[in-house]
């Protein structure tokens, strides 16, 4: 029997919603449809922002302050006082990120140090910058406590009620006028020697800061004669109780930071504060973020 195109027409299309929608349910379940299958209703989660976007998130800094990240990246960040690896062995009121913080004259002047330092395959690596108040007080606070737990890799052979006397800690610190920077030598890349992990007085005894290198903790510098924030006579720049290569890296050390206009503090090689600091007389408090 013949059959008017009119006809053909109208069993084509009534072909194609069915085939279609066979095909809606029969098709595999996507994420959405998965998620549901499980009993669970919540959204897929969010795309990472964009590193602007990430940026811009971050909260602000007082006016003259900067995130040394944004000004050197190519320096290693390692900021112990986030950590309970130090002297009191627990995190440090105030340093609620393991952020260097700086003012922006200090940050531009420790960038072209880290510059001035890499046609020797050298770099950097900070272990603390800007110190709000509020963790100086906590340093305070806690020589009156009886713990010392962490004596051996911290003081090993001072009494811990005279290291305010002898210059270790002080009650008005550089670092909380944000142009004090704690720092070390390092082989480059820099982040390569940033240790994420530390060793616990739980897990047995600390080894001894003063000791000699390969019996003290292994912090991925250069041999620089006594671990970093080492309160012992040891640690002086100049002192004559550590290695002739030892003695070599702390010169380097202070010979490239002076170039770049920071004077050492003669009792810590580690410890640098730019000569022509902003805030000669301020010493601020707001928290590392």
């Amino acid at each position: 029997m013949a059959r008017s195109p009119g006809l053909i027409w109208l069993l084509a299309a009534v072909g194609v919603v069915l085939v279609g929608c066979l095909s809606e349910a029969e098709a595999p379940p996507g994420p959405e449809r998965l998620t549901a299958a499980a009993g669970h209703s919540s959204p897929a989660a969010p795309s990472p922002p964009a590193p602007d976007t990430a940026r811009e998130a971050l909260p602000p800094l007082p006016e003259g302050f900067v995130r040394l990240r944004e000004v050197a990246p190519s320096v290693g960040q390692e900021i112990r006082y986030a950590t309970a690896y130090n002297f009191i062995g627990e995190p440090i009121d105030g340093y609620d990120a393991a952020e260097c913080v700086l003012t922006e004259p200090a940050a531009q002047a420790l960038a072209d140090v880290a510059r001035s330092l890499e046609r020797d395959g050298l770099g950097l690596k900070v272990y603390d910058c800007y110190r709000p108040q509020t963790a100086v007080r906590q340093f305070a606070t806690w020589t009156g406590l009886h713990d010392q737990s962490m004596k051996e890799a911290f003081y090993p052979d001072e009494p811990k009620g005279s290291l305010f006397s002898r210059g270790y800690i002080a009650t008005r610190s550089g670092h909380t006028r944000g142009s004090t920077v704690d720092l070390t030598l390092v082989s480059l890349p820099a982040a390569a020697a940033v240790r994420t992990e530390f060793p616990s007085p739980a897990d047995g005894p600390l080894a001894r800061c003063n000791a000699p290198v390969g019996e003290r903790l292994d912090e991925g510098d250069l041999d620089m004669g006594t671990a970093y924030d080492c309160l012992s006579p040891a640690a002086a720049t100049d002192s004559r109780d550590v290695s002739a290569s030892a003695r070599r890296n702390r010169q380097r050390l202070r010979a490239a930071m002076s170039a770049g206009g920071f004077r050492n503090y003669d009792k810590e090689w580690w410890h640098f504060t730019l000569r022509d600091e902003p805030h000669g007389s301020t010493y601020f408090d707001f928290p590392v973020e």
